[in-house]
């Protein structure tokens, strides 16, 4: 099953997050639990999981950006997708993004963006498949 999250999740996304450049699963903090209230209540955030067995296995976060630009259309921006190691190839991330790319046509977007640290062909060419382009634009981070 496929779907956005809802406020029962936290756990269960915390957990698949941990695979995720090793994050550690937070402590359930006033903050944290803002946090989540915060991201839930956001219209324009969306957290996509996929669901197996009653167990959150893949997720996508899909967040709706207005825009001055191209006809003052939103375009979305697309992080933090992850599958469970023991689920991937499967299918489920696919359609996360999927998922995504049906928010971003219901909101009028005019592109999809992501970006991705990985260097792995299998990763690049995950994305490539999905619809995704690494020839349009250039990406650059600073961290801070």
């Amino acid at each position: 099953m496929i779907r956005e999250v809802t406020s029962d999740d936290f756990t269960g996304l915390m957990t698949l997050y941990m695979q995720l450049h090793n994050n550690d699963m937070p402590e359930e903090t006033s903050d944290i639990k803002q946090l989540w209230k915060q991201i839930l209540e956001d219209k324009a955030h969306h957290i996509i999981v996929a669901e197996e067995g009653g167990q959150i296995v893949s997720s996508c976060v899909c967040v709706i950006i207005p825009n001055l630009t191209h006809n003052q259309q939103p375009y979305a921006f697309i992080e933090n997708v992850i599958t469970d190691k023991e689920y991937r190839g499967r299918g489920f991330a696919t359609q996360c993004l999927n998922y995504a790319k049906d928010i971003a046509m219901k909101e009028n977007c005019y592109k999809l963006m992501l970006l991705t640290g990985s260097k792995k062909d299998s990763t690049l060419n995950f994305y490539r498949h999905a619809g995704y382009n690494s020839e349009d634009k250039t990406a650059f981070i600073q961290w801070i």
